[in-house]
């Protein structure tokens, strides 16, 4: 498995920085069981043009951290719910800037065709597509609303990797499933060549339909035992986003380790060596969510 920060040195030289881009996307779905609006981090509000957040978030990480290149990210909701046309100027519009060396959209896979694609594809720049899969079982999916099958992932994930786009793929771990059926996404991600994966805890949050019904979650020693056991399937050229997310502790209602990102992920590590030697490289390291 590669560090996604290390991939991006070996790419442009140096530490790459994401901006978190406000749009004003929207979600076409909007009924997943575990989604609350506001669990989005946006870290500019998109009353401010896309150039105008670019240049603030630059400004400010730059101050910080003496950052010099980006990634313009599209977070928040599906970042290719648009028209075309639209869509185009506004990914333009983050990139106008020398510092921006890439862009990454997180979208659905139910949210792209093959026009789409094609005009991010012409775009000619490092991009990623950030796809929220979170299950390859699809009565899984069904539990938890979210509106699409597998069958539309692989679609996706085909059609963007044949226009030479990036695809990173998001997990959600914590789901009604068997262990077999957790592995079994993971050897799916593995089949299709997905370039990359975001593992993330499922959690309950404010305003969820999750956090209104009894659920059994995670404890945080058996997340850090099963994110191991996920990621021992996928390549070992995988490059890996995220192995935890934190949730936001205002809104926060189950399970609350989650909120505890460093412990959990050197928990991980430990574990990761303890089974492989091989990823030292992630202990202690604060920077590794960008």
């Amino acid at each position: 498995m590669i560090k996604f920060s290390e991939h991006l040195r070996g790419v442009f030289g140096e530490k790459v920085y994401k901006i978190t881009l406000d749009a004003g996307f929207s979600c076409p779905h909007g009924k997943c069981i575990f989604c609350e609006e506001g669990s989005f981090s946006r870290a500019h509000s998109n009353l401010l043009s896309i150039e105008e957040q670019i240049e603030a978030g630059a400004a400010s990480l730059g101050e910080k951290f003496g950052a010099r290149k980006f990634l313009a990210y599209f977070q928040a909701y599906s970042g290719t719910n648009k028209p075309v046309e639209e869509l185009e100027k506004i990914y333009r519009a983050a990139l106008v800037r020398d510092e921006v060396v890439g862009i990454s959209i997180g979208t659905r896979p139910d949210c792209v065709d093959a026009e789409k694609l094609d005009m991010i594809a012409a775009l000619d720049n490092y991009t990623w597509l950030e796809y929220g899969l979170q299950s390859a079982n699809d009565k899984t999916l069904e539990w938890m609303r979210r509106g699409h099958d597998f069958a539309c992932f692989e679609n996706a994930v085909q059609l963007t990797k044949a226009r030479g786009i990036k695809v990173c793929a998001h997990v959600i771990l914590g789901l009604p499933e068997t262990h077999d059926q957790v592995m079994h996404t993971a050897r799916e991600l593995k089949r299709l060549k997905v370039d990359g994966v975001k593992i993330h805890m499922l959690c309950a949050l404010e305003g969820a339909q999750l956090a209104k019904i009894p659920y059994y979650y995670l404890s945080e020693d058996e997340y850090v035992q099963l994110v191991c056991d996920f990621v021992g399937e996928l390549p070992n050229d995988i490059i890996v986003h995220r192995l935890a997310a934190s949730g936001l502790s205002k809104t926060l209602v189950a399970p609350l380790w989650v909120n505890n990102k460093f412990s959990t992920l050197n928990k991980i590590e430990r574990e990761l060596a303890k089974r492989n030697d091989l990823l030292s490289m992630y202990l202690h390291d604060d920077k590794f969510y960008i």
